[in-house]
């Protein structure tokens, strides 16, 4: 097996449900994970659109997740710490936690979920931003699997 991750929310290149964006409940979708490298101590989760007009879009960075994770539920909650382990970063929508595919009319936009498996976890506060994130990932990365969708309004 090798590391993957999928979404009983949408396949792999398929539409996001509203529900996960600003036009539905803007929840997380559910998220699971398998066969992480040996030596993993933590995973990074982030998720972002490059096709943003202004560049690319970050809509949730979550980091020291626990190795033994392998799932996350729809629904994370939005505050610093996750349930369980883990500490969520800010968005570009300057918030803790998820902030869903909310894009411009047009041309669908493609949403990119990078989860990282990583030899360490980090000494981060919550709030942390995308870059914050993955300057101290340099040099740490075992494996990065990757889910991703698109949504258009």
């Amino acid at each position: 097996m090798t590391f993957a991750i999928s979404s009983a929310s949408f396949s792999n290149g398929g539409k996001i449900p509203t529900k996960f964006t600003c036009d539905g409940s803007d929840v997380s979708p559910e998220l699971t994970w398998t066969a992480p490298p040996a030596g993993t101590h933590s995973f990074t989760l982030i998720a972002a659109d490059p096709d943003a007009p202004a560049g690319t879009w970050v809509h949730w960075v979550l980091f020291n997740l626990p190795a033994h994770t392998t799932a996350l539920p729809e629904g994370v909650t939005k505050v610093d710490e996750v349930p369980g382990g883990g500490r969520q970063g800010r968005n570009d929508f300057r918030k803790i936690g998820y902030g869903g595919p909310c894009p411009p009319p047009g041309k669908p936009h493609r949403y990119f979920f990078k989860l990282h498996a990583l030899d360490r976890v980090f000494n981060l506060k919550p709030g942390a931003s995308k870059q914050e994130v993955e300057h101290a990932m340099q040099d740490h990365i075992l494996a990065m699997a990757e889910l991703m969708g698109t949504y258009q309004r």
